[in-house]
């Protein structure tokens, strides 16, 4: 993943000296602070760490101590929490150090979230469910859409969208995304199966069979096909290029998934949200305009 894609950045965050890539403050000074003062950042997405990982890094802080200080904000006379360097702090402990060194600096909880959020992305360290999960937080806890998000971090909107439906999934089957037991691939294609009793089954099917991405799409087409969509009352007639423009322009507005379809002489626009909180966002984004 291209660093210089998302967003600005995690030095335009974290506030623009080009010293702190090289541990030090704004003064010049770095603090001393009881691993036992720090706790870990609340808003972190990534929610496991490797293990063996963890004790070589240790294992490289007994013998060379912690090279790079971790950041932190204060919250309280003696208590701290990590905005960057958590798997540092955790190796620590698990070295037995009593202190780390560390860089102290204010920060909003929103920044909290950027910041986590964009260092484990430009590490490649969250799995497709954590990133899912916290790009849904952004949007839930500070009320952005997907298209706000995007431009946060640094992607396109439907990118934002697409990792987001994972979280439709069931969660045996976000499981498996989440262990890389299937691709985001695989999982794309299971989305477009409506009944999470059936999506758990061709997850099962494919891990099985090891089917390839391919091979998976083929499968659930030959399922739709036996199916035969009889649930859908809509016929599906192509749409014409002015109302695909349509339908690319209200998705780009309102920042979700906009479909419009073809019905006789009608036009049929349908808006995709998950919850009725979606829906508040949408009015009041329609009403500021």
């Amino acid at each position: 993943m291209s660093k210089n894609r998302l967003g600005k950045g995690l030095g335009a965050l974290i506030g623009g000296n080009d010293n702190l890539e090289e541990g030090y403050d704004a003064d010049g000074k770095i603090r001393e602070v009881f691993i036992r003062q720090i706790e870990p950042n609340p808003y972190q997405p990534r929610q496991e760490f490797d293990e063996e990982g963890l004790k070589d890094l240790a294992q490289s802080i007994k013998e060379n101590g912690i090279i790079q200080p971790i950041t932190l904000r204060q919250v309280s006379p003696d208590l701290y929490q990590i905005v960057t360097g958590e798997r540092r702090w955790r190796a620590a402990e698990l070295a037995g150090l009593k202190k780390v060194p560390a860089i102290i600096r204010e920060y909003s909880d929103h920044q909290m979230m950027e910041i986590a959020l964009i260092e484990n992305l430009q590490r490649e360290d969250l799995n497709p469910i954590e990133e899912a999960q916290a790009y849904q937080r952004m949007m839930d806890e500070f009320d952005m859409t997907q298209e706000e998000v995007a431009r946060k971090i640094g992607k396109s909107r439907s990118s934002i969208a697409n990792i987001v439906r994972l979280l439709k999934l069931p969660p045996k089957v976000q499981i498996y995304v989440s262990r890389e037991t299937i691709t985001m691939g695989h999982a794309r294609a299971i989305l477009s199966l409506k009944d999470m009793e059936e999506q758990i089954q061709v997850a099962d099917y494919v891990i099985k069979n090891n089917l390839s991405v391919r091979e998976t799409e083929k499968y659930i087409q030959q399922l739709n096909n036996k199916n035969g969509e009889r649930g859908n009352k809509y016929q599906k007639i192509p749409l014409e290029p002015e109302w695909l423009n349509v339908q690319k322009v209200l998705s780009d507005y309102l920042g979700t998934k906009v479909r419009v379809q073809k019905r006789k002489d009608k036009r049929l626009i349908m808006i995709e949200c998950d919850t009725y909180k979606d829906i508040e966002k949408l009015l009041r984004r329609m009403n500021a305009s």
